[in-house]
């Protein structure tokens, strides 16, 4: 990748919990290619990570900030332009969690009370962080905002349950927000649809390692791992990618539009 991306561009990364993590990643290529910026992560998740190891290693800040609440964010925007004495270029939303899916509740059995949670953190966030960000007016002129998102937003993955619903609304807002900010101040907002991923939220899914091997049989490419996502959400934040927006790029080695593979046809000629 050609060095210095991001000279001299600002912006918030949220949700890095652990090494293991797309934001943990993509906060050090980040770093790697010139940008400055703030991490935050609701205070419970603070707790379970190690997010001020990475703040260190990136010579920054840490904001604690829970995303489903306006004042939070207001809070967290105006911390980090005093930290980073700008307006933000790039903001990353990588925020997903489900109480369904923590308690193995199947897709007919969803407490809606915890449904409305998943939808509240997953997705609804992000139209809150874009809200506050145009309320505040802090996004600059060509900013770039990414959410991440999966293919169960478009296709059927029993296990995902409430989540499948919760990256479709991303999706949507994505699109909608897009097109306003676009209007407003040419800020472009998108979501990544990455492959089934390692991360520690990914692996406490039911039979994630069973579906992982399946995506890495059936992609030509094999799954995308956390470092290729964070240099592909780099790419987003750069000048290099100004004119896209409002789409969902699905970054899966091939997955999303392979229908069946040599591999996954060897594994049923004895059946």
């Amino acid at each position: 990748m050609p060095e210095n991306l991001l000279k001299g561009k600002v912006g918030i990364i949220t949700g890095a919990l652990d090494e293991n993590s797309i934001a943990w990643k993509t906060a050090l290529k980040a770093k790697e290619q010139g940008a400055k910026f703030v991490l935050t992560n609701a205070p419970i998740a603070m707790r379970m990570g190690a997010i001020k190891e990475l703040a260190e290693e990136c010579n920054t800040i840490v904001i604690p900030a829970d995303a489903t609440v306006v004042e939070d964010i207001e809070k967290l925007y105006t911390e980090a332009k005093e930290f980073l004495g700008a307006d933000f270029d790039f903001l990353l939303h990588s925020i997903g969690m489900s109480p369904n899916i923590r308690k193995g509740k199947s897709y007919g059995e969803l407490n809606y009370d915890w449904m409305n949670k998943s939808f509240d953190v997953s997705a609804i966030s992000f139209h809150k962080m874009m809200h506050v960000a145009e309320k505040m007016d802090i996004m600059k002129e060509w900013g770039s905002i990414v959410g991440l998102s999966y293919i169960a937003a478009q296709r059927v993955f029993p296990f995902y349950t409430d989540m499948a619903d919760a990256k479709a609304l991303l999706e949507s807002i994505a699109r909608g927000y897009g097109y306003r900010f676009g209007k407003l101040k040419k800020v472009r907002v998108n979501t990544i649809s990455q492959s089934p991923t390692k991360t520690t939220a990914g692996s406490g899914i039911g039979g994630f390692d069973s579906f992982y091997n399946f995506a890495e049989s059936l992609s030509p490419l094999g799954n995308a791992s956390a470092d290729s996502c964070a240099d592909y959400i780099v790419t987003m934040f750069s000048d290099l990618t100004r004119m896209v927006t409002m789409q969902n790029l699905f970054h899966d080695g091939g997955y999303s539009f392979t229908g069946i593979s040599e591999d996954i046809m060897e594994k049923f000629q004895d059946l």
